[in-house]
């Protein structure tokens, strides 16, 4: 009985903590290249198109990988899947750090790419099983914050590349992150198989029945999910273009060092949604209890305000303006993060949660792959970056009212 206490109230929260850091280094090693953009050119001669197809490679294997490693998590282990994914992407994050060639780095960022496809959607999976209606929101932005952090300390990467050379950051924390996914072995639980246990007397659990199959068409059948599957990949064409270009974009327009831009590029969008996660969570959960639409109707008045604000960013010629364009779309995504995955609870069978979100990670980074890719074709051809970023925030606008055809069913 005391181990059940336990599940049923502390250690939703300690999942939570635990894969707040897992979820930091999820993003800050995947974004920390694009910090570096001077010293990786310079070190294998490289253009800005094959600079851009450094992300464009990992989104694609990413993308690719996310279906397969969503229904994994949900046929069989969501902690397997977490621990493996953590490992393997963070000991190719310490490879990167002693690539010599080009095409090394290219292989490097596709492994990359495919080990991290099998993390968030199993991760958020775990957490929706441990956190019902009353704390679901808070609970996923408080893990989405993880990788705000990431984002926003991967900015540092400019100035590890000036202090110590690019290669110092790959190095250290591909080694922490090994150390670390070691010790997830002894505290991640998969909620299904405590429940298991108990139900069977502490005997061996039960093997799921899914197969990719009825998956696919439970998923592909309902018209809420395929909304979401839109609204979703346009949320990350634009979170790419950032993640991938802003540097350069703040680089370019308001005349920063390296260090500067890197950190400008992810600290004041990551500022706004460590914010935006909080007060989307409380406010989703609290609004739910009254209207079953709150957490769609979070999302939409967040990017309703924030898409503007975006296209701010990209037209003014002050960087304060710039900045505040900045942290109010963080706010905006902030919302979003709190609430997507919760919405998905509402729209489809929960058996179906990881791989439900594994084929919006597959279309959206398929897509960003290949606009970042694009833009980066744009801008050797002399097309100026902001151009991109005012198109995407007025479809990024669009998109999001889409949501408001969405109908949610009432879960617990």
């Amino acid at each position: 009985m005391r181990k059940l206490n336990f599940v049923s109230t502390s250690y939703p929260w300690l999942l939570v903590a635990m894969l707040w850091v897992v979820a930091f280094l999820n993003y800050f090693d995947r974004i920390l290249i694009t910090s570096m953009r001077d010293p990786l050119v310079a070190d294998f001669s490289m253009n800005d198109a094959q600079f851009g197809l450094l992300t464009s490679v990992f989104l694609w294997s990413y993308g690719l990988l996310s279906p397969l490693g969503g229904f994994l998590a949900d046929k069989y282990s969501r902690k397997k899947m977490i621990v493996f994914s953590a490992l393997i992407w963070s000991a190719v994050t310490l490879w990167t750090g002693f690539a010599t060639t080009f095409g090394e780095m290219l292989v490097a960022r596709t492994v990359m790419g495919i080990s991290e496809a099998c993390y968030i959607p199993a991760a958020l999976a775990l957490i929706t099983d441990y956190h019902r209606t009353r704390t679901r929101s808070l609970a996923t932005g408080l893990h989405m914050s993880g990788l705000y952090a990431g984002l926003a300390l991967g900015g540092i990467g400019g100035y590890i590349a000036e202090w110590w050379g690019w290669r110092f950051g790959f190095q250290f924390f591909g080694g922490f992150g090994i150390l670390y996914s070691i010790g997830l072995l002894f505290i991640l639980k998969d909620k299904k198989l405590v429940q298991e246990e108990i139900a069977n007397g502490g005997g061996k659990s039960i093997k799921s029945t899914i197969n990719i199959i009825e998956s696919i068409k439970a998923l592909f059948g309902e018209r809420s999910y395929n909304i979401i599957l839109i609204f979703f990949c346009v949320n990350g064409v634009v979170n790419w273009l950032i993640y991938a270009w802003l540097p350069t974009f703040l680089k370019d327009h308001f005349h920063l060092n390296l260090g500067e831009a890197g950190l400008s590029a992810t600290g004041y969008i990551q500022i706004g949604a460590f914010a935006g996660v909080i007060l989307g969570g409380i406010l989703a959960d609290r609004w739910s209890r009254k209207n079953i639409r709150a957490r769609l109707y979070v999302i939409v008045i967040g990017f309703s305000i924030g898409a503007p604000f975006l296209f701010l960013m990209s037209s003014t010629q002050l960087f304060a303006f710039a900045i505040l364009g900045m942290v109010i779309y963080g706010l905006a995504k902030g919302f979003n993060d709190s609430n997507l995955m919760p919405v998905l609870c509402q729209v489809i069978d929960g058996r179906y949660i990881a791989t439900g979100y594994g084929f919006l990670n597959f279309l959206s980074t398929i897509i960003g792959g290949l606009m970042v890719y694009w833009v980066g074709a744009l801008k050797d051809a002399n097309i100026d970056l902001s151009i991109a970023y005012q198109i995407i925030s007025v479809v990024m606008l669009l998109a999001a009212w889409s949501l408001l055809l969405v109908n949610p069913r009432k879960v617990e």
